[in-house]
């Protein structure tokens, strides 16, 4: 291209600027133009009926007090006539009942009734030497308003506002500088304080609520994941109950030939076939095992506590300064092995809230059958009142994990506090199978309760 049509480069960034500008002008545009989605009223969120209500009853006395008094302000000092004044005072301030629910759509009509209002003061006769183009009246109006948009409209929206207001000052000046007495930079300041404080409240607003909807939801994933956790733990533990009996039907299935003289081939080959679907089993159990184990775990080789250990328990909570007795039923029948585990569990868990939660209460555990069902108590007393909490705030796996043992042996569970400050936790676990779970208030029925006393040597 020729040195003389290449174009210069103030002219290139003229051209840019001017892109620029009418870019922003149309994005402000835009916004002016969208409103916020939201019609609720302000504060209408509020919990206290008398807050959601304070918009309201704000925005009336505004307009019971502005309307009559621009109408007279507009008659007397200013000489607009009644009607002209009744019109600009009704247009300027009834819209501000609007700005509870509509704050953008308010403000033009009350942006307009101000420019209106501007234009019919350049000929009344009182307008000199009195505050043109925005009388009091106006900027106290809309104050209001930029405090409504404040509280529900976005930033650039916020902006675009803000300097349209202040654009419709500016021209109004041009129109005639002699009657400006600069009150339009005044309420160009003020509305943009305005703006600022009210949209950091809303942000403010904003920013809390959506911290408490992510606590809720991190809540309930926390709760999901300690669920997640027992039920795992407890899979892990009635690994070794389950593969105990497939250990047994594997041998007993292939000791059968060998003890049961003269069997048939056909039933040594379903023997042989037993046998290996048992040793099968095993291996499929094994490698469940391994997925439901974390990394961090390590095997477990000790065998499972089970009903026979609840006194030590107890004896440990006692040593651990919490005055504990237990009734413990001195025949409890057959139980089965996930019942054994789950009761002892349960018991751990519920003594281990104690020592957590209520520190030195006096605690009753009761262990007893009535042949079909296994019931496990623990009743604790209120803490003693110079004792703090060791723990205020629990993981909730305790509780958690007893109503999957619970719901794992088919049984039922009831734990609340009691009215004089206590904690109850009642289990009922079916020693039989197909027992159907019943609701329980609790069991109160024991055998002879014998305290256990702290020993001295305790450590």
């Amino acid at each position: 291209m020729p040195e003389t049509l290449r174009p210069s480069a103030g002219t290139r960034i003229r051209a840019r600027a001017r892109s620029v500008a009418r870019s922003a002008g149309r994005r402000l545009a835009a916004d002016l133009g969208t409103p916020s989605s939201s019609t609720a009223p302000l504060l209408g969120g509020a919990r206290n009926r008398w807050l959601r209500l304070l918009p309201y009853g704000v925005a009336l006395a505004f307009v019971a007090t502005l309307l009559p008094v621009t109408a007279t302000v507009l008659t007397q000092d200013y000489k607009v006539g009644g009607a002209v004044a009744g019109a600009l005072a009704t247009a300027q301030t009834a819209p501000l009942l609007l700005a509870v629910t509509r704050p953008l759509q308010a403000w033009w009509i009350v942006l307009a009734a101000d420019v209106a209002g501007a234009l019919a003061l350049l000929g009344a006769d009182g307008t000199d030497g009195r505050s043109w183009p925005w009388t009091p009246m106006a900027v106290i109006g809309h104050l209001l308003l930029m405090a409504c948009l404040g509280l529900r409209e976005p930033r650039r929206t916020l902006l675009a506002v803000w300097l349209a207001t202040g654009a419709a000052g500016f021209a109004l000046e041009l129109v005639s500088q002699d009657l400006s007495d600069g009150v339009h930079l005044l309420l160009f300041v003020l509305s943009g304080v305005v703006l600022v404080v009210t949209g950091a409240l809303r942000e403010r607003g904003d920013a809390q609520r959506r911290l408490i909807v992510q606590e809720t939801i991190s809540e309930a994933e926390r709760a999901q994941r300690t669920l997640l956790e027992e039920r795992a733990r407890i899979a892990r533990e009635l690994h070794d109950v389950v593969a105990h009996h497939m250990s047994v039907i594997t041998v007993q299935a292939d000791s059968a030939p060998y003890r049961i003289e003269s069997l048939p081939d056909a039933a040594r080959e379903e023997f042989t076939s037993i046998a290996a679907s048992a040793r099968e089993s095993l291996t499929e159990m094994r490698r469940l095992l391994a997925v439901l184990r974390s990394e961090d775990t390590q095997g477990e080789r000790a065998p499972q506590p089970g009903l026979d250990r609840v006194q030590q328990l107890v004896e440990a909570t006692v040593r651990a300064g919490v005055p504990a007795e237990l009734s413990l039923a001195a025949d409890l029948g057959a139980v089965p092995q996930a019942v054994d585990l789950s009761g002892y569990r349960i018991v751990q868990e519920a003594l281990a809230n104690v020592v957590r939660h209520a520190p030195g209460a006096p605690t009753r555990v009761s262990v007893t059958s009535d042949g079909s069902d296994l019931t496990v108590l623990v009743v604790n007393g209120p803490a003693p009142a110079p004792t703090s909490p060791l723990e205020t705030t629990g993981t909730g796996h305790g509780l958690v994990g007893m109503r999957e043992r619970v719901r794992l042996t088919g049984g039922s569970l009831d734990t609340g506090p009691l009215p004089d400050g206590g904690f109850r936790v009642a289990a009922r676990l079916p020693l039989t199978a197909g027992t159907t779970p019943e609701n329980i208030a609790g069991s109160t029925g024991r055998t002879n309760s014998k305290p256990i006393q702290r020993t001295e040597d305790a450590s």
